[in-house]
């Protein structure tokens, strides 16, 4: 919807995510919207070179999250909240929707004994 300002829709949706989900990488966010990382990529390092964002390295990943010092924060944070509220509701839900932790290596399945399932 503010692709005209933002130059693409790409970054609207690395904005909305990072919003969303407080910090992500560029195969989290592409896979999230359906899309290559490579363009993901271009995004979040043209908006840490503007200095919206700032990232670091966490393992192979480079995360990045939105920079606390940038100027417009908030301004920035009230237009994506305005603009979201014209999303269809199942996009909403899913940008909204608490980020599960990742599973230990090797944790056994969830498995319910009968004697739970017949109670």
């Amino acid at each position: 919807m503010i692709e005209v300002l933002l130059g693409s829709k790409d970054k609207e949706n690395v904005l909305q995510y990072i919003l969303a989900k407080e910090k992500g990488y560029a195969s989290e966010i592409a896979h999230f919207y359906g899309t290559k990382p490579s363009q993901m990529i271009k995004q979040l390092e043209a908006l840490e070179i503007g200095g919206v964002l700032v990232s670091f390295q966490v393992g192979k990943a480079r995360v990045y999250q939105y920079n606390p010092r940038y100027f417009f924060l908030n301004e920035l944070k009230s237009l994506l909240l305005k603009v979201r509220e014209t999303y269809k509701p199942d996009l909403i839900e899913k940008l909204m929707k608490a980020k599960v932790a990742p599973r230990r290596k090797n944790k056994p399945a969830f498995e319910r004994s009968t004697n739970e399932i017949n109670s």
